[in-house]
């Protein structure tokens, strides 16, 4: 396998407050249309943060029945949907027995999910009608599974090919396909799903974030809270999605005249491992994965026509990362325009980089960069090229998605239009 030739998108499987395909996604990211609510899936009085984009409903697959579908707890449904609808979309599902099929799937807080429903006993459909969530005590009834659920679904849809989870917080979609991309280009596989999902409106994630003082508390006006490089920001808004992507060679898809979304150009990473939640306040370590993309992409930064930035609304994030973009863009800073996408989405957390990678595939598919919303009066400290409230016509070739996962997992990927 040419470990230098390229590795096209042909198929995602998309969930998320703003739609359920590409399509509709990027046409409502465009206009501009915010997801972020009141609370509804969980009893929220209390809390600090009482917003966020939530997935209220997640789709079903036509081809799982409908008593086998209730018996999935809802992370199980949403990483089945997108897997399913990524092989449908690439014309690959009634394929999949044949094809050494990998699959690299963020899932961050999966034992966290699962231990919150079992012992605080918070299901959608129950927490709903406004009872507050019970502790559990019957234990022969645990909904706690044995293994992993990336191995629970490839067995499920006769996926043979290598598995792996990948936790690199906020980072996570983007590792994924990184580790991904490398496994075609090296010939472990002839195909990959890669991509991240995550439900993270639970009662104890909003209350960690929420403690953590991370989370917005403009509550009275949800769809203006989430302000990426605003002087007002006050802190992210949860959001909730998955995005998984088809991933394969070029050539095995021109052999099988496969339609590409984009080409994997370039990815870079770094570990600062500065703090558990705050920014390194050196930005050198976030250079270095923006430099290393650069290079793995054989391009300058001035060719990258939009970069999809990480920026979640947080005081200290945004202007770390805008010092990052700087650093890493030199002169290039005053001509690549910048958004957030968070603003509408909300930060998804573990899928946050997925989200943020099918955001990119839309902007090159429409040629049009979507706005940063509610951004006001930007903060003289994230000094960029900011595409505020309106979306903006462009000719997009080259476009890329920054990453900065807590802990200090530092990344970007670089996708091109592929003609």
């Amino acid at each position: 396998m040419n470990q230098d030739g390229q590795v096209w998108i042909t198929g995602l499987g998309l969930a998320t407050p703003l739609g359920n395909d590409l399509a509709e996604f990027t046409d409502n990211l465009l206009r501009g249309r915010c997801a972020i609510r009141r609370v509804s899936k969980m009893v929220i009085e209390g809390h600090p943060s009482q917003i966020a984009a939530e997935l209220v409903e997640i789709p079903k697959p036509e081809e799982i029945d409908q008593r086998v579908w209730r018996n999935h707890a809802p992370l199980e449904q949403l990483v089945l949907w997108c897997v399913i609808r990524a092989l449908q979309d690439a014309d690959l599902w009634s394929r999949r027995d044949s094809l050494d099929i990998g699959v690299v799937l963020g899932l961050g807080a999966e034992w966290p999910y699962y231990w919150e429903r079992y012992w605080f006993g918070w299901e959608h459909e129950r927490v709903a009608t406004g009872r507050p969530p019970a502790l559990r005590v019957e234990k022969e009834n645990s909904t706690i599974p044995e293994r992993s659920l990336v191995h629970r679904v490839c067995d499920y849809l006769g996926l043979s090919g290598p598995r792996i989870t990948v936790a690199a917080a906020c980072a996570s979609g983007n590792y994924a396909l990184g580790l991904a991309r490398q496994w075609i280009r090296t010939g472990r596989v002839a195909v990959c799903l890669a991509g991240a999902c995550d439900l993270p409106v639970t009662p104890l994630s909003m209350s960690c974030f929420g403690n953590l003082r991370a989370l917005s508390r403009r509550n009275d006006q949800p769809q203006a809270a989430c302000r990426p490089f605003d002087r007002q920001r006050d802190g992210f808004v949860m959001g909730e999605g998955g995005a998984v992507f088809v991933l394969e060679a070029e050539e095995h898809a021109r052999r099988r005249k496969a339609e590409p979304l984009a080409a994997i150009l370039g990815f870079g990473a770094s570990s600062d491992a500065s703090h558990l939640v705050i920014p390194n306040s050196d930005p050198r370590p976030a250079v270095r994965a923006l430099q290393r993309a650069f290079a793995d992409a054989r391009i300058n930064p001035e060719q990258i026509d939009y970069v999809n930035a990480h920026a979640p609304g947080t005081p200290v994030g945004d202007r770390c990362e805008a010092r990052v973009i700087r650093l890493a863009f030199g002169e290039a800073t005053r001509q690549v325009p910048v958004s957030s996408t968070k603003s509408m989405t909300g930060h998804g957390v573990t899928a946050a980089s997925a989200l943020e990678a099918a955001a990119c595939l839309g902007a090159l598919r429409a040629q049009a960069i979507p706005p940063t919303i509610n951004l006001d009066d930007p903060d003289p400290e994230c000094d960029l090229c900011h595409v505020p409230h309106h979306a903006r016509p462009a000719r997009l070739r080259i476009v890329a998605s920054n990453s900065f996962g807590f802990g200090g997992s530092n990344t970007m990927l670089i996708l091109k239009r592929v003609a």
